[in-house]
C-alpha cells in the first residue's frame, strides 16, 4: 500500500485520555484504559475521526507481554488486548470514516520500561535482543490485521534495524518514525542514515518523526529529501517537553500558524500530532490539509 498525499493522522491518545480525567499512572499507562474501559478508547478514536483524521493509531503503544506479566496479566490475555486495540480503532473508523486506516502502534522497548529511555536510547539490549523482544508483540499485532503498522518513537538505528529485520518477508505495510533532538536520533546517530536503513525495505512505506518538538519536523523533512524517496510522516508533540523524572509536561505549546503549510510544501505526506495534541489541534491541521 501507499500513503495518499495530504493525509491527516490523529493526535495523542494517552494525553487526550488523561485530559478527559482518566488516570494513566502505573506501568500500563493507556493500556490500563484499554483493558478496563475500552469504551473510552473507542470514544477517543471517534473524536479524532470526527475532527478530520484519516488514520487512527491504536492504543497498543506501551503494551508488551513483559509489562503485562509484571501486573499479573498472562500472555493469552495480552494477545487479546493487542487484538482489542486494533478492533476498537476499526470500530470507530467503520462508524465515522469508512475510508480511513487503522495503524497498529508499535512503540519502542523504552516505552515498556516506563523509565524515559525511549528519549535516550540507552538500552540494555543489542539489535538481536531487541529483535527477540519485539517479535511476539509484532506477530500478535499483525494477526489482528490492521491496515498498517505505526512503528513509532524509535530512538536508535539498532531498534529500527531490529524491526526492519522482523518485517522482512511478512508482506505487511508500516511506517517507521523516529524521536529526534536537534535533527538527530536520541542516541545522537544520523537521522539521514536511519532513513537510508529503511530504503531497501519493501514493508516500510514511509519514514518520519514523532514525539518530538515541532521544530524537529523541518529538520526531518530536509533529511528525508536528502536520503529517501519514501513518503514522510510527521506528528510531533505540542511543543511541551516531558520530564521523565517528575513525570510531568513542562514548557509551552508551540504550534504557530503556517507550520502545516510549510511542512506540506517541504514534502510531508501525512501530518498529525503526538503528545498533548488533541482533537481541536487535529481539526486545525485537517482544515489546512484540505486546503
Amino acid at each position: 500500500m501507499t500513503l495518499a498525499p495530504r493525509t491527516v493522522i490523529d493526535g495523542g491518545l494517552g494525553s487526550y485520555l488523561e485530559s478527559l480525567g482518566h488516570d494513566l499512572s502505573g506501568r500500563l499507562w493507556s493500556a490500563r484504559i484499554l483493558r478496563d474501559h475500552p469504551d473510552a478508547v473507542v470514544d477517543v478514536h471517534r473524536d479524532y475521526f470526527a475532527a478530520g483524521a484519516a488514520i487512527a493509531i491504536t492504543s497498543s503503544y506501551q503494551l508488551s507481554f513483559e509489562g503485562l506479566a509484571s501486573v499479573g496479566i498472562d500472555s493469552q490475555e495480552g494477545f487479546a488486548l493487542l487484538e482489542r486495540s486494533v478492533a476498537l480503532a476499526a470500530q470507530a473508523r467503520d462508524e465515522l470514516r469508512p475510508d480511513g486506516l487503522v495503524a497498529a502502534s508499535v512503540g519502542p522497548y523504552g516505552a515498556a520500561l516506563a523509565d524515559g529511555s525511549e528519549y535516550r536510547g540507552d538500552y540494555d539490549l543489542d539489535r538481536a535482543g531487541l529483535r527477540a523482544w519485539h517479535a511476539a508483540r509484532l506477530e500478535a499485532l499483525l494477526a489482528a490485521e490492521p491496515d498498517l503498522l505505526a512503528i513509532e518513537t524509535i530512538p536508535s538505528r539498532d531498534e529500527a534495524g531490529a524491526l526492519i529485520d522482523l518485517l522482512r518477508g511478512t508482506g505487511a505495510s508500516a511506517w517507521l518514525s523516529f524521536t529526534t533532538d536537534g535533527g538527530r536520533l536520541r542516541t545522537g546517530e544520523s537521522l539521514e542514515d536511519a532513513f537510508r536503513d529503511a530504503e531497501a525495505s519493501d514493508e516500510i512505506i514511509a519514514v518520519g518523526v514523532n514525539c518530538c518538538h515541532p521544530d524537529e519536523v523541518d529538520l526531518a523533512l530536509a533529511a528525508a529529501r536528502r536520503s529517501t524517496g519514501k513518503a514522510v510522516v510527521a506528528y510531533p508533540n505540542s511543543g511541551e517537553m516531558w520530564n521523565a523524572v517528575t513525570r510531568r509536561w513542562e514548557g509551552t505549546a508551540a504550534l504557530p500558524d503556517g507550520l502545516v503549510e510549510r511542512w506540506l510544501a517541504s514534502g510531508a505526506t501525512a501530518i498529525g500530532g503526538c503528545c498533548r495534541v488533541g482533537p481541536e489541534e487535529i481539526r486545525g491541521i485537517a482544515a489546512v490539509v484540505a486546503g
